[in-house]
């Protein structure tokens, strides 16, 4: 039987894909180029952004690189790709209930903490998460010594060790009790370390899914399009996954899948 070509998944969802191409740039592992350098000198280095708004947006900073052919050299500038954080809208699902209690009092979910409070389902839980339950200790642990004290200092830490569980997910006790509860947790520590100005970054996967989330709720809501977001984030795409466009694998690379 003949091998079928490797074809990844595209990123980007009609909607972006047109406004990129209205942008006169490219995708699919090509490097984003436009040949309106006045675009991309245009482009804000933030958006107009009260620090009460600013709060709800991941910032990823975007290196841009364009040609100035009067002084024959190549300019660079950072600017941020602001990303609305989308959250998990609860239904009423038996799996929202805890979500549900915990937009309703201002909190992550605890599924450590939850844990040991429903005895009935203890070892249910912990035996979905046995890989992971240490990870969930510290994240519990970190964020109650947070509401105690306010410090800051390991917040950063469990939202890493929130992105991480990402990797994780669905487990079986997800699916039935915390139904997006990673990323909703994600989105509360992003918030917290926005307020208190801390510096952090997420990974490359982890941004491409709050991302999509973003494009996802505006669709929905039919929000009015943004052209230097779209801009900024196929240029982030392009950053972030270069070798993209290989639309198939050689014969030593299928040998890795045998």
């Amino acid at each position: 039987m003949e091998s079928q070509p490797f074809k990844p998944k595209p990123l980007l969802n009609k909607s972006e894909l047109r406004q990129i191409k209205r942008s006169r740039t490219r995708i699919e592992g090509k490097k984003v180029l436009t040949d309106d350098v006045r675009k991309l000198k245009s482009l804000k280095v933030t958006p107009d952004l009260s620090p009460g708004e600013a709060i709800h947006y991941y910032r990823e900073p975007i290196w841009i690189e364009y040609y100035i052919p009067k002084e024959s050299r190549f300019a660079y500038e950072t600017k941020y790709l602001f990303v609305r954080l989308s959250d998990p809208v609860p239904t009423n699902d038996p799996s929202d209930a805890e979500l549900k209690l915990a937009i309703q009092e201002k909190r992550i979910i605890d599924i450590w903490k939850y844990s040991h409070e429903h005895l009935d389902l203890k070892e249910f839980i912990l035996n979905c998460y046995h890989s992971t339950k240490t990870m969930l200790e510290t994240i519990s642990l970190i964020y109650w010594s947070f509401k105690e004290t306010k410090n800051t200092e390991e917040l950063k830490t469990a939202c890493y060790l929130t992105e991480a569980l990402l990797k994780y997910e669905p487990t079986l006790a997800s699916l039935q009790l915390f139904r997006d509860y990673v990323i909703y947790n994600l989105n509360f520590f992003i918030r917290e370390l926005n307020r208190a100005k801390v510096d952090f970054s997420m990974e490359d996967a982890t941004v491409s899914l709050l991302i999509k989330r973003r494009n996802e709720l505006w669709e929905e809501k039919k929000y009015v399009e943004d052209e230097d977001f779209d801009l900024l984030a196929a240029l982030f795409f392009e950053q972030a996954f270069p070798n993209r466009g290989a639309t198939e694998l050689s014969t030593d690379d299928l040998r890795l899948f045998e």
